[in-house]
Parts: C-alpha cells; sequence; structure tokens
C-alpha cells in the first residue's frame, strides 16, 4: 500500500523567511499541528485538512482541489506540473510535517531525486519524526518557540504554559546532523528577556555553528504589534555575544502578497 499525506498544499514559489529568503521553493504543506502560535498567520492548518489545493501552473495562484490524503505518486506528479526540477529547494511545511513522518520521508525522498534541496520547516518539538528522516533534509528551520506567545494544543486556554526549553534542546541535537541548521525565535512585544537568554544558552551549548535568526512577528490575528527597531538591534547585539552567526530577517512574503 502507497505512503499518503494529509496536505493542505503545493505550489511555487520564493522563500520568504530565514537565510534562504528569496530562493526559487516548492512548498509541499503538511496539515495538522499540535501548537498554537498566538500569531500564526495559517490557522486553517492546525487540523487535518479534507482537501489539498494543488497549484496547476507554476507561479499563477490558480489552484485545483484533490481530496486527502495523497500518495506520494500523486506529489510527485503535482510537483512535476510545477517544474520541481527547476527550484533550488522544496519546503516541506506546514501545520508540522514531522507529525507524519513516514510521509514526509517518502515525499523528501522523492522529490530530492529530482534535484532540490529539502528544506524542513518545522515547530522543533517533535525529536522521534525528526529523527526517523533526518538523513533525507539538507537545511533544517526549526523554531524556538517562547511560551509568552506559544501553547500546546492541549493547553487550557489562559493557563500558565510550560517552556518548551527542553523539547527544542533534544530536537536540536538531532538537527545538528543535517549539512544546516537554522533556529528561529520569533520574537513580539511579549517575548522576554530571561525566555530569550534561556534559548540562546542552549543553543549555544548544542549547537554552536547553527545560524540563529530572530524574526520580528508579522502582525497576525491577535498580535498587533511588532517590537521595535531598538529592541531588535539590542537582542541581536547580545545574542552576538554568545553565537557567531545571528540574523534579524522579517518576513518578506507578505510585503508583495505571496503565500
Amino acid at each position: 500500500m502507497d505512503v499518503a499525506a494529509n496536505l493542505v498544499e503545493i505550489f511555487s514559489s520564493v522563500q520568504g523567511e530565514g537565510t534562504t529568503v528569496g530562493a526559487s521553493t516548492l512548498f509541499v504543506r503538511f496539515g495538522e499541528c499540535d501548537l498554537r502560535c498566538r500569531w500564526c498567520d495559517s490557522p486553517h492548518t492546525w487540523k487535518p485538512a479534507k482537501e489539498c489545493r494543488l497549484e496547476v501552473e507554476r507561479g499563477t495562484g490558480k489552484f485545483a482541489a484533490r481530496p486527502n490524503p495523497l500518495t506520494v505518486p500523486e506529489v510527485v506528479a503535482a510537483a512535476e506540473v510545477l517544474q520541481v526540477a527547476r527550484h533550488e529547494y522544496v519546503s516541506l511545511t506546514g501545520g508540522e510535517p514531522l507529525l507524519q513522518p513516514v510521509a514526509a520521508r517518502e515525499v523528501a525522498i522523492a522529490l530530492r531525486a529530482l534535484g532540490p534541496q529539502i528544506l524542513l520547516e518545522t515547530h522543533g518539538i517533535a525529536s522521534e519524526g525528526l529523527a526517523a528522516l533526518i538523513d533525507t533534509v539538507d537545511v533544517v528551520s526549526m523554531d524556538w518557540k517562547l511560551a509568552s506567545d506559544v501553547r500546546r494544543a492541549s493547553d487550557p486556554r489562559g493557563a500558565e504554559v510550560e517552556p518548551f526549553d527542553e523539547a527544542h534542546a533534544r530536537f536540536l541535537s538531532i538537527a545538528r546532523a543535517a549539512p544546516e541548521v537554522n533556529v528561529k525565535l520569533v520574537v513580539t512585544c511579549a517575548s522576554s528577556d530571561d525566555e530569550i537568554e534561556r534559548a540562546v544558552a542552549h543553543v549555544a551549548r548544542l549547537a554552536p555553528e547553527a545560524t540563529l535568526i530572530v524574526q520580528p512577528v508579522t502582525p497576525s490575528g491577535p498580535v498587533r504589534d511588532t517590537p521595535s527597531a531598538e529592541r531588535l538591534l539590542s537582542l541581536c547585539a547580545r545574542i552576538g555575544e554568545e553565537l557567531p552567526k545571528v540574523r534579524l530577517i522579517p518576513q518578506t512574503h507578505k510585503s508583495y502578497g505571496a503565500l
């Protein structure tokens, strides 16, 4: 029986954030996520999707719907329609792709064989899922979630959230086996110095070769404001005392209306 994946969409664009910003990228977006970020701009990916949107021609933003799940050959066929071999990266994103590790692994193997590098975009806590496919990934782009703005789907609303640090540390110890590892901190006006400093200390201890990306939040949902330039530059300067590779990179795709 073919491996199948619950997917939200497959489309061609350019990467809008992180160290590969601007690079031609085919996005394979998986359905379902077990975290709830206050600033999430894609809450429709929190639950498994009934249908998957497939872009019908590269860069047009025109889609056709297919019922879920999709087999790996169906994913490959959809990617070939979009000229997958002419992309620098395939992004496995979500939702959270590591909640479907078997399907994510097979998709990565199949699309990597067509030429692009595999970029895994992940919330950075599903360690067992990562271990199942780390050998198929070229770039791990993991979040380091801050409990000031993120909770688990199982956490009661309004309750105190246990920090994600230990789960992220376990994840990062596996992720560093990839050729490239990026750790992204989404910083909001609610982000505290203490939680940021704890995150940086963990990264400096476990993977000092990783690039740490400070990403100012793009206002979405209940998050209406973004930190000041003074705050962001000060953070980068302080983080740079602990880590050699620090980047301040906002989301860019929102500025030109891309997906």
